[in-house]
C-alpha cells in the first residue's frame, strides 16, 4: 500500500507535534519538579554537614591515640562508633526527605 507523500508528511507532522506536546511540562509539573530538586539537594547537605561532623569526630579520635602500635583506645573506639552513628542518622534522615520529594 503506498501512501502518498502528502500523507506522509500530515503523519510525520502529527507524530512531531504529539512527541512535543507530551515533553511539555505543566506550571504544576514544573513546581513539582523543582520541590523534588530543592528535597533533595536539602537531603545532600544533611549528609554533607554530618560527613564533616563524623570527620572532625575521627580525626579527634586519631588525636586520642599518641602509640603507633595500631590499637585504638577505648575513647577513640567511642568516638569512631559516635561518629558512624551521626554518619548512619543523617542518611536515614535524608533517605526520608528524598522519598517525600
Amino acid at each position: 500500500m503506498a501512501m502518498s507523500l502528502k500523507t506522509v508528511s500530515i503523519l510525520s507532522a502529527a507524530s512531531a507535534l504529539s512527541l512535543f506536546a507530551t515533553g511539555c511540562n505543566s506550571p504544576a509539573e514544573k513546581a513539582a519538579d523543582k520541590n523534588a530538586e530543592v528535597m533533595e539537594d536539602s537531603a545532600d547537605s544533611v549528609r554533607d554537614a554530618a560527613d564533616n561532623t563524623a570527620e572532625k569526630m575521627e580525626d579527634r579520635a586519631d588525636k586520642m591515640d599518641t602509640k603507633i602500635d595500631g590499637k585504638n583506645t577505648s575513647a577513640e573506639k567511642a568516638l569512631d562508633k559516635s561518629a558512624a552513628a551521626v554518619r548512619e542518622s543523617a542518611d536515614v534522615k535524608a533517605k526520608a526527605m528524598e522519598n517525600k520529594a
